[in-house]
Protein backbone atom coordinates (compact mmCIF):
# COMPACT_ATOMS: atom_id res chain seq x y z
CA UNK A 1 0.00 0.00 0.00
CA UNK A 2 2.94 2.34 0.63
CA UNK A 3 4.02 1.72 -2.95
CA UNK A 4 0.83 3.24 -4.34
CA UNK A 5 0.96 6.23 -2.02
CA UNK A 6 4.59 6.83 -3.03
CA UNK A 7 3.62 6.72 -6.71
CA UNK A 8 0.73 9.11 -6.11
CA UNK A 9 3.01 11.49 -4.19
CA UNK A 10 5.61 11.42 -6.96
CA UNK A 11 2.94 11.95 -9.63
CA UNK A 12 1.54 14.99 -7.84
CA UNK A 13 5.04 16.38 -7.35
CA UNK A 14 5.87 15.94 -11.03
CA UNK A 15 2.55 17.50 -12.07
CA UNK A 16 3.19 20.53 -9.87
CA UNK A 17 6.76 20.91 -11.12
CA UNK A 18 5.66 20.69 -14.75
CA UNK A 19 2.85 23.20 -14.37
CA UNK A 20 4.89 25.67 -12.27
CA UNK A 21 6.55 27.66 -15.11
CA UNK A 22 3.23 28.42 -16.78
CA UNK A 23 1.38 29.11 -13.55
CA UNK A 24 4.07 31.40 -12.18
CA UNK A 25 4.37 33.28 -15.47
CA UNK A 26 0.61 33.73 -15.61
CA UNK A 27 0.56 34.90 -12.00
CA UNK A 28 3.26 37.51 -12.59
CA UNK A 29 1.59 38.75 -15.76
CA UNK A 30 -1.78 38.92 -14.02
CA UNK A 31 -0.31 41.01 -11.22
CA UNK A 32 1.38 43.34 -13.72
CA UNK A 33 -1.84 43.81 -15.70
CA UNK A 34 -3.80 44.38 -12.48
CA UNK A 35 -1.36 47.08 -11.40
CA UNK A 36 -1.60 48.65 -14.87
CA UNK A 37 -5.39 48.60 -14.68
CA UNK A 38 -5.36 50.13 -11.21
CA UNK A 39 -3.00 52.92 -12.25
CA UNK A 40 -4.84 53.78 -15.46
CA UNK A 41 -8.32 53.00 -14.07
CA UNK A 42 -9.10 50.81 -17.08
CA UNK A 43 -11.61 48.23 -15.86
CA UNK A 44 -11.65 45.94 -18.89
CA UNK A 45 -11.76 42.32 -17.75
CA UNK A 46 -10.58 40.92 -21.07
CA UNK A 47 -7.40 43.02 -21.05
CA UNK A 48 -5.40 40.45 -19.11
CA UNK A 49 -6.38 37.50 -21.31
CA UNK A 50 -4.01 38.01 -24.27
CA UNK A 51 -0.85 38.80 -22.22
CA UNK A 52 -1.48 35.76 -20.00
CA UNK A 53 -1.95 33.48 -23.01
CA UNK A 54 1.25 34.80 -24.59
CA UNK A 55 3.19 34.25 -21.37
CA UNK A 56 1.80 30.73 -21.01
CA UNK A 57 2.70 29.84 -24.61
CA UNK A 58 6.18 31.34 -24.17
CA UNK A 59 6.76 29.43 -20.94
CA UNK A 60 5.53 26.26 -22.60
CA UNK A 61 7.90 26.71 -25.53
CA UNK A 62 10.87 27.49 -23.30
CA UNK A 63 10.18 24.76 -20.72
CA UNK A 64 9.01 22.02 -23.10
CA UNK A 65 12.36 20.14 -23.19
CA UNK A 66 12.63 20.18 -19.41
CA UNK A 67 9.00 19.16 -19.00
CA UNK A 68 9.44 16.30 -21.45
CA UNK A 69 12.56 15.15 -19.61
CA UNK A 70 10.72 15.19 -16.26
CA UNK A 71 7.80 13.18 -17.64
CA UNK A 72 10.10 10.70 -19.36
CA UNK A 73 12.13 10.19 -16.19
CA UNK A 74 9.02 9.68 -14.07
CA UNK A 75 7.51 7.24 -16.57
CA UNK A 76 10.78 5.31 -16.89
CA UNK A 77 11.10 4.97 -13.10
CA UNK A 78 7.46 3.93 -12.85
CA UNK A 79 7.86 1.21 -15.48
CA UNK A 80 11.11 -0.01 -13.89
CA UNK A 81 9.36 -0.29 -10.52
CA UNK A 82 6.58 -2.59 -11.83
CA UNK A 83 8.50 -5.81 -10.99
CA UNK A 84 8.80 -4.64 -7.37
CA UNK A 85 5.03 -4.30 -7.27
CA UNK A 86 4.51 -7.82 -8.62
CA UNK A 87 6.91 -9.46 -6.16
CA UNK A 88 5.20 -7.89 -3.14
Amino acid sequence: MDFFSDIAKQAITVALMISAPMLLGSLVMGIMVSIFQAVTQINEQTLSFIPKILVIVGALVLAAPWMSDQLTTFTRELIISIPDLITR
